[in-house]
């Protein structure tokens, strides 16, 4: 029985590595989308979150099945709970690469304001803290799960800068330019929140592996207490 249950945890491992894999190609995808204004790509990403969605419900019954049947303690019973709201993390994020996906639509057909710089870094950003909380998910790695909480700030900033250009630059100087700027920064914002979502998978694995919870104490990390 016990090795059965090591083969299904692997198993799990594997499912969250595929999905998460699946998540960052949709918000690749989503901004490649943007800079090419490339309507039929945008689409595509939209049809193919259905399978997202299917993998978070099997991964769902998956867990709830090992916890039901093994009814395990300790760090399986935590990896199991934290696969479950990483699994949640994942859906949300993959409906954030929706969003962004539909803002293209909304401004294929419109040249844009200017060259794109810091939506790039920020979805580049973005992909760099999710793959790493995965990472550190699978690998119980607690300094690389540090790393990406401590990297939320950062996105931030962007985000910020992103919203005072299109604001102060343009919306502000000229009405007109609301219908393309607006989108953009909803896009801007559809990041930052992947970010924040990705930084609550981080959190979790901390207390995956530790049992500390630092959730809202980023001083936590800072001290090591």
């Amino acid at each position: 029985m016990e090795r059965h249950f090591d083969e299904e945890l692997k198993d799990l491992n594997a499912r969250i590595l595929k999905m998460g894999a699946m998540t960052e190609e949709a918000i690749t995808g989503s901004v490649r989308a943007l800079m090419e204004q490339n309507r039929d790509l945008a689409l595509k990403l939209i049809s193919a979150d259905k399978q997202i969605d299917m993998m978070e419900l099997e991964i769902e019954e998956h867990c709830l099945a090992m916890l039901a049947i093994h009814q395990p303690v300790a760090i399986d019973l935590r990896f199991i709970t934290t696969a479950l709201k990483l699994n949640n993390e994942l859906e949300r994020i993959a409906d954030l690469a929706v969003d962004i996906a539909q803002r293209v639509l909304e401004i294929a057909d419109k040249p844009l304001l200017k060259p794109l710089v810091d939506i790039p870094k920020l979805c580049a950003i973005a992909q760099s803290m999710l793959k790493d909380a995965i990472d550190a998910f699978v690998n119980r790695d607690i300094e690389l799960a540090k790393k990406v909480v401590l990297r939320d700030s950062e996105a931030d900033k962007l985000r910020n800068l992103v919203q005072q250009e299109l604001i102060y630059d343009f919306m502000v100087k000229d009405g007109s330019t609301a219908p393309r700027a607006v989108p953009l920064l909803l896009i801007a914002r559809h990041l930052e929140r992947i970010c924040d979502h990705t930084t609550n998978i981080a959190e979790d694995v901390i207390y995956m592996v530790e049992a500390k919870v630092v959730k809202h104490h980023p001083e936590k990390l800072q001290n090591g207490t």
